[in-house]
């Protein structure tokens, strides 16, 4: 992987539903020699249900939208104030494994909350990160053709009361924390962006490249289909997902 290049930007505070287009739309399109890319952004308020995802994790939605999406796991939460990171690699030009990738995303967040004084675990058969048995930092990708999308959202400071309305990732009773509460600390979420940004090059091994802009550096357009539905040309179900 030495001397391969990732091309990070920062999008602002977007909708989900037209990330998810874009998303999808790259990772349709793109060939061997389509650039690997690192959108970094908020999203507005939203529940999201993975493929497998039940119902009965969604308590009381109330007046946040949900939409069903086309990654492993069961539901979470974005909004204001969490940082969420989606990587767009082709992992067959790297020779990185969906585990190895996990692994990867989940490592890449541990060095960044040490660095702020908070020491984050993982959680043997529940992907993402936890501090004292609350999670922080939730995973959920999809890989389509060799190429993986979706990604990770990291709680830097925000509002946590909607994580009362569901069963976070499908499990009764998880709570959620933040680096806020974690560290006492008020952090950026664009500034922690970066840092991730970092973080993840340098643990796969590749040369940062980074858009810069203030605000939203790009307009997406389009919805999202509400039920997502299953393509032939992806990799099995066991070896393209991993749940949040």
């Amino acid at each position: 992987m030495s001397g391969a290049g990732i091309e990070a930007e920062w999008l602002g505070r977007v909708a989900y539903a037209p990330i998810w287009s874009a998303m999808q739309d790259y990772t349709s399109a793109r060939d061997e020699h389509s650039p690997d890319r690192l959108w970094l952004l908020e999203h507005d308020p939203v529940f999201t249900l993975g493929q497998a995802g039940k119902a009965e994790h969604l308590l009381a939605p109330g007046d946040i939208p949900v939409l069903h999406v086309d990654r492993g796991g069961q539901v979470t939460y974005h909004g204001p104030g969490q940082l969420v990171a989606y990587p767009l690699l082709d992992l067959r030009r790297h020779k990185i494994g969906v585990r190895e990738l996990v692994d990867g995303l989940e490592q890449s967040g541990i060095d960044l909350l040490a660095r702020h004084g908070i020491a984050a675990q993982r959680r043997e058969g529940a992907p993402g990160l936890y501090v004292d048995g609350r999670k922080i930092l939730a995973i959920g990708i999809r890989v389509r053709r060799g190429c993986c999308f979706h990604g990770i959202a990291l709680n830097v400071d925000l509002d946590l009361e909607p994580y009362a309305r569901i069963n976070p990732c499908g499990y009764r009773g998880l709570e959620a924390t933040s680096m806020a509460l974690q560290s006492g600390q008020a952090s950026s979420v664009e500034a922690v962006g970066w840092e991730y940004a970092a973080a993840l090059a340098a643990h796969f091994g590749l040369t940062l490249g980074s858009t810069a802009s203030s605000g939203s550096a790009r307009t997406f357009h389009g919805g999202a289909r509400m039920i997502a539905t299953t393509s032939h040309d992806e990799i099995g179900a066991k070896n393209e997902q991993a749940p949040r």
